[in-house]
């Protein structure tokens, strides 16, 4: 609970802060008084709560959001798993993948454009090109970082290629696979915002640079404000549901002057440490 309070009070004083220096018309350098206050953005809000334009721009970009980024989990995680395993895959697709992957996703408006029939197809393939090469570079990493041991433990006992990948490999990269959708995501809302301030027809993103076009400042604010708490979300969303599926992992957290989780202590006492590492303890103990 004190953790959760000093986060709300951590939030209170940033918008008592934005409230004040817009408020006064601080002018120290930067031009507060050109700012909204926090009064008139939540003012701003709550007409567009009430109206349904806010809603369709809401369901657009979160189709857009899920749709880019679905594919590209699949996809990423299929290709990077491939390239990691596969020699004839990294020598085909390597030097393709790392000349188009330093390109950022939004100067790959035009192409879209040209590429795709309508600018919702063109939308999605951004998000799904921001995301997809943070979540293969993660999963390459993560698969060749696996210790052999385990997939040559697998094999002595009969298991094949696909039992390999399904018992080992993918289990194994989780990890590694979530924290590139965890980037992947965050990378996705950038860039699908700014492909619907270019070439959309509603969703966020747009809707924010019509109000700067017509110099609703406040409007502008309410687009950022609702960007930022989208994007918390699903990047929550996406850390629990790894936590979820990684929940074998040992788990630990500082607590400074204080003993750590029972269930970190617990770990500990499991690791072997000093005199009983493995290379002290005799093989019949070890097998």
């Amino acid at each position: 609970m004190t953790r959760y309070a000093l986060r709300g009070l951590s939030l209170a004083a940033g918008l008592g802060l934005w409230q004040l220096l817009t408020a006064l018309d601080v002018d120290l350098w930067l031009r507060f008084s050109q700012f909204p206050t926090v009064t008139d953005v939540g003012r701003a809000f709550a007409d567009r709560l009430s109206g349904p334009d806010y809603w369709t721009d809401l369901t657009d970009s979160l189709t857009r959001i899920l749709t880019g980024f679905l594919l590209a989990t699949v996809v990423g995680v299929a290709t990077g798993v491939l390239v990691a395993r596969s020699r004839l895959a990294g020598d085909l697709l390597g030097p393709l993948l790392e000349v188009v992957r330093p390109v950022p996703a939004i100067a790959l408006v035009p192409v879209a454009i040209l590429l795709f029939p309508s600018n919702e197809q063109g939308i999605v393939f951004i998000t799904f090109t921001a995301a997809y090469f943070p979540v293969l570079v993660s999963t390459r990493h993560a698969v060749r970082a696996l210790t052999p041991v385990w997939e040559e433990a697998v094999r002595t006992m009969g298991g094949g290629r696909w039992r390999i990948l399904g018992s080992v490999v993918l289990p194994g990269a989780l990890p590694g696979v979530f924290g590139g959708l965890s980037v992947g995501i965050g990378v996705a809302w950038i860039c699908v915002i700014s492909a619907e301030m270019i070439s959309g027809q509603y969703g966020v993103g747009y809707r924010t640079w019509q109000d700067y076009t017509v110099v609703d400042y406040p409007g502008v604010f309410v687009g950022m404000v609702t960007i930022g708490v989208l994007g918390w979300l699903t990047s929550t969303a996406v850390e629990l549901l790894g936590r979820r599926l990684t929940h074998w992992l040992p788990r630990t957290s500082y607590v400074p002057g204080g003993r750590a989780p029972r269930r970190a202590r617990a770990a500990a006492a499991l690791t072997p440490a000093g005199p009983g590492t493995k290379e002290n303890v005799p093989h019949d103990q070890l097998v």
